[in-house]
C-alpha cells in the first residue's frame, strides 16, 4: 500500500527554506510536486519529454528521486506500466537515495540500478545511480569502473564528472597542499577534451574547491575559505581567470546544471577577492544557491551564500 501524501502547507514552508535541488527547472518543480502527491503521470510525461538529453535526464531523475516517497510512487507506476524503463530508472535512483540515507539496503539499490540498466542499455542514468551509491564507501577500482560505464554512454556527463572530482580530491588527504595533485590533472584533461560549449570547462574550479574541502577537514587550511590562501596562488589565479573568461563568452545558457557551476565559480571569486566578477555571477545565479561549495568545509550553506552575496553586492 502506498504511503499517504504529506500535508501541503508544511512542505511548502520547508521548500521555501531549503536549497532547491531542482534549481531553475520549472517543469521539474511541477512534476516533483505532483509526484509528492502520488500523481506519477506528471513525472512520466516529463521524462518522456526529456528523452536522451542525458544531463537533463540525470538531473531530473535525481531530483525526483530525492522525494521521500518517490520509491513507493515509482512502484505504483511500475504496477500500472510493468515495462516502463523510466519507472524502473526512477525506482533505482530512489532506492539509491534511500540507501544513502540509511533507509534501504545498498544491495537492493544496486540490484535495482542494474535491472534498470538492462532495460535501457544506452542510458547512463542507472550507472550514475551506482556511482552515487559507491562514491563514499566504494573501492577506487569500483568507482573508476562505474565512471567508465557512464562515459561509455555519454562522455561529457556533468554530474558524473563532479562525483569523480569529489572522490579524487579525497586521495592523500593528509599530505597537505600539492599543486600537482591528481584531481587537478583529471579536471584539466576533462575540460580540455570536452566540447567548446560544455560546462565541464568549469571543472578545474570545482577541483580546486573540492581539494580545499579535504585540506580544511584535515587541518591544512583554515575553516573560513575566504581566509585561506588556497585561491591566491599562481595556478589558482590561472584556473579562475580561464573559467571566468570562458563563462563570459558562453552562449548556451540552457544546461540543466549550469547553476551548480556558477555557484562554484562565484564562491571561488569571493575567496579570490574579486568582488566585481563575483557580483556578475551572483546576478546570474539569483536565489539558486547550491549546497556545494558554500557548505565547505562544514558551514551552513544558505547563510554562507547569502552573506557572500550581500557583501559583494553591497547589501548588509
Amino acid at each position: 500500500m502506498s504511503p499517504p501524501p504529506p500535508p501541503l502547507a508544511p512542505r511548502r514552508k520547508r521548500a521555501a527554506q531549503a536549497l532547491d535541488a531542482a534549481l531553475d527547472d520549472a517543469e521539474l518543480v511541477g512534476a516533483r510536486a505532483a509526484l509528492t502527491q502520488g500523481r506519477w503521470q506528471a513525472a512520466r510525461s516529463l521524462l518522456v519529454q526529456t528523452g536522451d538529453d542525458w544531463d537533463r535526464r540525470g538531473h531530473r531523475v535525481t531530483v525526483l528521486a530525492l522525494e521521500p516517497y518517490s520509491a513507493a510512487w515509482a512502484r505504483d507506476w511500475l504496477l500500472a506500466e510493468p515495462d516502463s524503463a523510466d519507472a524502473a530508472v526512477l525506482l533505482a535512483l530512489a532506492l539509491v537515495q534511500r540507501a544513502l540515507r540509511g533507509k534501504e539496503k545498498p544491495d537492493r539499490a544496486r540490484e535495482a540500478c542494474r535491472d534498470a540498466a538492462a532495460l535501457v542499455p544506452a542510458d547512463p542514468t542507472p550507472w550514475l545511480g551506482l556511482l552515487m551509491l559507491e562514491r563514499d564507501p566504494g573501492p577506487e577500482g569500483a568507482v573508476e569502473g562505474l565512471f567508465a560505464e557512464v562515459r561509455d554512454r555519454y562522455a561529457d556527463h556533468h554530474h558524473a564528472h563532479h562525483l569523480m572530482v569529489a572522490r579524487l580530491a579525497e586521495r592523500h588527504a593528509g599530505s597537505g597542499p600539492d599543486p600537482l595533485h591528481e584531481v587537478y590533472d583529471f579536471a584539466n584533461r576533462s575540460a580540455l577534451h570536452a566540447p567548446a560549449d560544455s560546462p565541464l570547462a568549469i571543472l578545474p574550479v570545482v577541483a580546486h574547491a573540492e581539494r580545499y574541502r579535504v585540506l580544511a577537514a584535515a587541518g591544512h587550511e583554515p575553516g573560513d575559505p575566504a581566509a585561506s590562501g588556497h585561491w591566491s596562488g599562481r595556478r589558482a589565479r590561472q584556473v579562475l581567470k580561464a573559467a571566468f573568461d570562458w563563462w563570459l563568452e558562453w552562449e548556451h545558457e540552457g544546461h540543466p546544471r549550469r547553476l551548480v557551476d556558477l555557484n562554484f565559480l562565484a564562491h571561488a571569486k569571493v575567496c579570490e577577492g574579486r568582488g566585481a566578477e563575483a557580483a556578475a555571477l551572483f546576478h546570474r545565479i539569483g536565489e539558486h544557491a547550491t549546497p556545494a561549495p558554500w557548505s565547505y568545509p562544514d558551514r551552513d550553506p544558505h547563510p554562507a551564500f547569502r552573506a557572500a552575496r550581500a557583501t559583494v553586492l553591497g547589501r548588509a
